[in-house]
């Protein structure tokens, strides 16, 4: 079983969230930027694909297993944007509240304000695996155009959960961690994982 695996990405919030996950399972979690790892480019048009690039240059600038998530919000009625552009979908810099604002704002004339975040997470072993471990999760909700909510982090503001009865924000972390995309994937993840 792994012991340390690097995190492809240089956000906080979802270093925190995977630590939290990983933790259960006696995996330490290591930032990439422990490793002086550059960010990778993300050219590609879907999750899987950015997150697999993402995964092979972690793990060649750390020498570990990496895991990239590769994550966003799709709207419907936008024919499903940002969808990858998400971090960035109001531009640079990236900003979460300019990004609320866009979606916002593009979401207003449409009557269908049906969402939902995408994970898409991706382990190698190594940097030339050819058999990455891949795991997709998927956690559906309504735009909230008011924003409501502490917690969280990106659109969690304006993600609102019909059978919760408030916005993703507005959870508790440790209910967020047992039901959103990201543990969906992760949970997919893990079972894959023990069963290799």
């Amino acid at each position: 079983m792994l012991s340390q695996i690097v995190l492809a990405s240089n956000n906080a919030g979802k270093l925190r969230e995977f630590a939290a996950l990983f933790a259960a399972h006696r995996i330490q979690i290591l930032p990439q930027s422990a490793f002086n790892t550059p960010e990778c480019a993300e050219p590609y048009g879907t999750f899987v694909e950015n997150a697999l690039a993402k995964a092979r240059h972690a793990s060649q600038h750390s020498g570990l297993p990496a895991l990239a998530d590769d994550s966003g919000i799709c709207i419907n009625a936008l024919g499903g944007a940002p969808g990858v552009h998400s971090a960035r979908y109001a531009g640079e810099p990236k900003s979460d509240a300019a990004n609320n604002a866009k979606a916002s704002a593009e979401l207003a004339p449409h009557a269908d304000k049906s969402c939902y975040y995408v994970c898409v997470l991706v382990l190698v072993r190594h940097p030339a695996d050819p058999q990455p471990i891949i795991a997709e999760g998927i956690w559906r909700g309504q735009w909230q155009p008011e924003s409501a909510g502490e917690h969280g982090f990106g659109y969690d503001p304006h993600f609102y959960l019909p059978d919760h009865g408030c916005t993703a924000a507005q959870l508790a972390p440790a209910i967020k961690n047992q039901i959103s995309h990201r543990a969906q994937a992760l949970n997919i993840l893990l079972d894959k994982i023990q069963a290799a």
